[in-house]
């Protein structure tokens, strides 16, 4: 019923779109995440209508999948530019899709942003700069807290969002060119194969697809497979955003936890995330500011309308939490 209602609303707000008037001052800028079922995007979305409240000529216009749909999201944009839209940001779910629908936004005239999550370095030409996290170094940061627990390294499963995008990929690079002590390589990079003592159980990478219920079970699934599994890194939030199904998946395992024989590291830094590590659930959190990207996201598009030149990529920050500095970790 709920990912009806999500789906309904969506499609009513296209439908809406252009018999809405709209001021001819005014600008509708539209904020597409990945999906609408998602807590990390509904920071994003709160950003935004902030830009909405700071622009008095902006309206924010946050629309997406009702849950991960690569080509849902890409008739949602493609939809947009039909509309008339003055503007999107857009998290892409996948990148080279993606990059073929904002090609058609350029040739529209309609300016565009990527947030979150980027297009491929061959198609970046189809949009205007790029505002978020260093994905890469998200995956820095999460490799350097299993190796400060577990420095001779071990048995490690990594577990990611879509197959397709770009973020998650370059995470998972940054977490084996880290672990592995590599350089030069191409996201996502190869599985670890024993550098420096590390090596990707079978089965890893996992692939998401960011719904939470297939998170969890994964996590089930390999802990309960591995046994004397040393590391599991996964690169976004939605292993823990499901609180009470992750509590029960990972109960059975907190003793191997706190005594560090088990490492659980996770991206991102939501409410139950932070509760959870507080609670010795995780290791460490590296999280990153959805709220900002969101509301930076409505600021750029205007300064686009207004003929500036953007920085590419603007960084919005990271904020590498572990049980030590859990108070004051959180960037504001």
């Amino acid at each position: 019923m709920k990912r009806w209602l999500l789906a309904a609303a969506a499609l009513a707000a296209l439908a809406s779109f252009s018999s809405q008037g709209v001021a001819a001052d005014k600008y509708r800028f539209a904020l597409v995440p990945k999906a609408m079922n998602n807590p990390f995007f509904d920071l994003a979305r709160d950003g935004c209508m902030k830009a909405q409240e700071e622009l008095p000529n902006v309206e924010c216009v946050y629309i997406g999948p009702s849950e991960h749909t690569e080509a849902e999201q890409v008739q949602i944009v493609q939809d947009l530019i039909s509309k008339g839209i003055d503007g999107i940001a857009v998290s892409p779910s996948n990148a080279a899709a993606m990059a073929t629908a904002l090609k058609g936004a350029k040739d529209a005239g309609i300016p565009t942003l990527t947030w979150d999550a980027d297009l491929l370095p061959e198609d970046k030409q189809y949009r205007a700069a790029f505002v978020g996290t260093h994905n890469y170094d998200i995956g820095v940061n999460l490799a350097k807290i299993a190796q400060s627990l577990k420095p001779k390294g071990g048995k490690i499963c990594l577990q990611t969002g879509g197959a397709s995008a770009a973020n998650h990929n370059e995470r998972l690079q940054g977490i084996r060119d880290t672990l592995g002590a590599r350089s030069g390589t191409e996201p996502p990079g190869d599985p670890l194969k024993g550098e420096n003592g590390w090596t990707e159980v079978a089965g890893c990478p996992l692939i998401t697809n960011d719904d939470s219920a297939t998170a969890v079970q994964q996590l089930q699934d390999i802990l309960g497979k591995y046994g004397d599994l040393d590391v599991y890194i996964t690169t976004g939030a939605f292993t823990q955003w499901s609180d009470n199904a992750f509590r029960q998946a990972i109960d059975p395992y907190k003793d191997k936890i706190k005594s560090k024989q088990l490492v659980f590291v996770s991206a991102d830094t939501l409410d139950m995330q932070m509760q959870q590590l507080k609670e010795g659930l995780s290791d460490g959190q590296v999280g990153q500011r959805p709220f900002e990207m969101g509301r930076l996201a409505m600021h750029r598009l205007l300064d686009l309308k207004s003929g500036k030149k953007l920085q590419d990529p603007e960084y919005t920050g990271l904020d590498v939490c572990t049980t030590e500095n859990a108070d004051s970790c959180l960037g504001k």
